[in-house]
Parts: structure tokens; sequence; C-alpha cells
């Protein structure tokens, strides 16, 4: 388990100001509710499922508006960012069907995900009850969950149909999902790929991790997606998921 490090020094330690002291980093003493992000957290980036994502995305845009696929992935991203997901920025400039759209994009090739007996025994192992929330569709969620083995220990998932299309990271995203499942911000903990996605959750009270896929290379991502990463909202980071959480129900 690596803690991120918020500390900076200045030019001359002489006259410096002191850097802001950090809270140290909340625990998982009184967590019961263990909430984990989908793609690219409980499986590696390095499967690209969400690549194969990232291109129907692509071109249903493209055929949408009538664009080429660079416009079209251009607009895509735009949406993605200001928007929290493509789909909401779409729907609000567009009023497409979100099921549709939700249909064509995750109708993906999982032939080389594999089963990870190892995360699901680390996952049975943690104590308290285990939920999925995520910006995709619970088909989707489903999906994976089968392939990787680990259906069976989560009691539900919080998709954005579930979320009325309200995506992380906002604050109201959230308060909807803690609602919806009774879960109380203080005793979760929020596991996420994303670190934008875990500034809420923390101001919530919600004790966070940050996962990050070995050897993640940063042309494999937006490079607005890499930061905050060393912000204080991140409690913990860890880049062995399944190891982290076998210490966690040890």
């Amino acid at each position: 388990m690596t803690i991120s490090d918020p500390a900076r020094t200045g030019s001359s330690p002489a006259t410096a100001p002191e850097p802001a002291p950090r809270d140290p980093p909340r625990g998982f003493d009184a967590v019961e509710t263990w909430v984990f992000d989908l793609d690219n957290t409980l499986y590696p980036a390095q499967h690209d499922l969400w690549g194969q994502i990232d291109a129907r995305m692509r071109d249903y845009i493209s055929g949408l508006l009538n664009i080429t696929p660079e416009q079209a992935f251009a607009t895509q991203k735009d949406y993605y960012r200001r928007y929290g997901t493509s789909l909401r920025g779409l729907m609000i400039e567009h009023g497409i069907d979100a099921h549709a759209f939700l249909d064509h994009v995750h109708d993906v090739d999982l032939t080389n995900l594999e089963p990870s007996p190892r995360l699901a025994a680390a996952i049975e192992g943690l104590p308290g009850t285990k939920l999925i929330y995520t910006n995709g569709s619970e088909r989707h969620a489903l999906n994976v969950m089968e392939k990787l083995g680990i259906d069976s220990h989560f009691a539900a998932v919080h998709d954005i149909v579930a979320a009325e299309f309200h995506p992380k990271p906002t604050q109201e995203a959230y308060e909807r999902f803690l609602r919806a499942h009774g879960v109380e911000a203080p005793r979760a903990a929020m596991f996420e790929d994303l670190a934008r996605n875990l500034e809420v959750p923390h101001r919530l009270g919600m004790t966070t991790v940050m996962v990050v896929p070995p050897g993640e290379r940063i042309d494999t991502r937006e490079s607005w997606e890499f930061e905050g990463r060393e912000a204080a909202y991140i409690d913990h980071v860890t880049e062995d998921l399944a190891g982290f959480l076998e210490r966690l129900g040890q």
C-alpha cells in the first residue's frame, strides 16, 4: 500500500512557507460498506475493455451527428470532461435515447478478460456489504463481474440508470447513491481509478482508495484523468487491488 504524499518544498528552506498540515489518511476500522467502481478498477486497464467502449462511443457519435470519426472523438472527450460522461453530454446537447446508447457502447468482447480467483477471495473476505457503483450500465457490470468470477460477492450494482443519469463525480450523484442503498458515508470506503471521482466521497466522509494499474501509460488515457492523484482527498493508493484487499481482510 502506498499513501500519497502532498508535501511540497520551496526553493529556499529559510523563506518558504510551511506546507499546510495534512490530516492522516482515513482507515478502515469503521467501514461496513465497500464501494467499487467497475471499469479499470476491478480489472486492469491493460485488458482494454474501455478502449472498445471508447471506440464504440466514437462511432455512435459519428453516425448520430454525421461527423468524421476524428470530430466525434473530440466531441466525445469534450462531453466526458464537461458533463462527467459522454452520455450525459449527448443527452443535454442532443436529447439522445440513453438506453440505445448504452446498449451500443457496451456491446464489447470480453474474451480476454479472465477470472480472478484471488480478487474474488479477497472481496469475499471483506466484512460487510459490497456494492458496485459505475457510470456504465448494469448489464455491462454484470457481464464483467461474471467473467471475473466475483458476481456472487456483491449485493447490488448502482449504474447510470439507477442514478437517473446523474454521473460521478457530481455530489448529487453520490448523494443519490448513498440514499438508494442506505449507506452511511463515514462507514464506507470507495475504490476508484479516477482521482476526480474520489473528491466528493472524501468530502462526504468516505475512506478513499485510488487504484492505479502497474505500468499504466499516460498515452492510453486523457491527460486530465491523471490530475489529482496527489490530492489530500486520496487516502490510499494501490497498484495491487487484490493484495490491498487481502491485507484488509486479515
